[in-house]
């Protein structure tokens, strides 16, 4: 299994998680809610910010490929 599929396997745990606390907490509907809707912000932006690190780390690995001299050429 791959770090990437771990990874998402991870945050989705943790959201389904929150999101199920949330659910079962013993408050107003017009509050949870509230929360539901705060916490879906917050871990939209923690992916987008996790996928541009991971986007970022691709692009330089790819980078880093390109200028790398194959050994053959070095011989």
């Amino acid at each position: 299994m791959s770090k990437s599929n771990i990874l998402i396997g991870v945050i989705a745990g943790v959201a389904l998680g929150a999101l199920l606390g949330v659910l079962f907490a013993p408050t107003k509907g017009s509050k949870t809610r509230k929360k539901i809707s705060k916490k879906a912000l917050e871990t939209s932006e923690d992916l987008k910010l996790r996928l541009e690190d991971l986007l970022d780390i691709i692009s330089e690995t790819l980078d880093n490929k390109k200028t790398e001299t194959p050994k053959d050429e070095m011989q």
